[in-house]
């Protein structure tokens, strides 16, 4: 099979290659992700069900597809092993309204999406977006089982037992490289921004498209347009973890929503404008009347004034010629 070729000075392929490096560089014992041989953009993982939950003796395989654009949008995940907690094959997004894809953050990485996809695992599922309606018992049931599951795109057929016990070896081969090296161990564990948070594509775009309807019929309110606004333009511009305040940005408050930041709406002040009276048209006709009128008058009465300077002129010439004939 012919390997790929891609464009290595594109920034969305510098990224995910240098991304693909670090995680096989740094290998972690709870997950596992790389790309498909084909498609740098279609990338397969399989993670260890959260401790101390009803997944703790799961292994779990999905899908994660990269638009083309990342990371300036967000990666979408699909879990393709059942877990009683998502439904299989049903597209998942990250971000920090759980409504608006554009809010995630470039800063933020696959390896930071994959351990905050599994912390979601352990939440609780009532009353939370794509939330199974499952029993603890069916939970672990399926736990049991997801160690045998087999992915028939990637994994060369291995099931997700085999995949993680590889993915151990692996964490295995890079401590023994650190130690050979005298280099000391990163104990800093990935940490999950608490304003992060999931979402399904189909129910985001359905939310999008109301709020798009809505908007050309009623005006949403003025401090809910400056909440999402606001977040979406944080959304690119900001590389760094948000400080946590005490009020939630969203309405549906949850302690995942916690970190939003505050953007308090102000009060719009509508001026009324009232329009003047338009005045009669008999009013109208007669005020253009004797303006017409006064200007004629004006007229008449400059054609007046050089005609009286022109009799007394005639007649100081008349009375000069007179007393000129009498005297001579």
């Amino acid at each position: 099979m012919a390997t790929p070729k891609f464009n290595s000075k594109s920034p969305t392929i510098r990224r995910i290659m240098r991304e693909a490096a670090e995680l096989s560089s740094a290998p972690s014992p709870d997950y596992h992700a790389v790309p498909l041989e084909t498609d740098l953009f279609e990338w397969h993982f399989t993670l260890r069900g959260p401790p101390k939950s009803a997944y703790a003796d799961g292994i779990y395989h999905g899908r994660i597809v990269l638009p083309p654009t990342y990371p300036l949008r967000p990666p979408s995940f699909r879990f393709l092993t059942p877990s009683g907690r998502f439904e299989t094959n049903r597209e998942i997004c990250l971000s920090i309204s759980g409504h608006h894809e554009e809010t995630w953050q470039p800063a933020w990485g696959l390896r930071t999406a994959l351990v905050a996809l599994r912390s979601f695992m352990e939440t609780d599922a009532k009353g939370q977006v794509g939330g199974m309606d499952t029993s603890e018992a069916v939970r672990r049931r399926l736990a049991q089982e997801s160690g045998g599951w087999k992915c028939a795109v990637c994994g060369g057929g291995k099931t997700n037992r085999e995949i993680m016990e590889e993915q151990e070896e692996a964490v295995k081969r890079a401590e023994e490289e650190r130690v050979a090296k005298g280099e000391t161990k990163d104990e800093k564990e990935v940490e999950v921004p608490q304003e992060l948070k999931m979402g399904f594509r189909d129910e985001m775009e359905q939310a999008k498209a109301e709020l798009e309807g809505g908007a050309s019929g009623s005006r949403p309110p003025a401090g809910r347009i400056d909440e999402e606004s606001a977040q979406l333009a944080e959304g690119f511009v900001r590389t760094t973890n948000l400080l946590p305040v005490d009020l939630p940005v969203d309405p549906a408050a949850s302690p995942l929503e916690q970190a939003q930041p505050e953007y308090p709406s102000v009060p719009v002040q509508h001026t009324r404008t009232t329009p003047l009276p338009r005045p009669p048209q008999d009013i109208v006709g007669a005020a253009y009347q004797n303006q017409a009128q006064l200007r004629q008058g004006m007229a008449r009465d400059g054609v007046s004034v050089w005609i009286d300077r022109l009799i007394v002129i005639v007649s100081a010439l008349l009375m000069v010629m007179l007393a000129k004939v009498m005297l001579g």
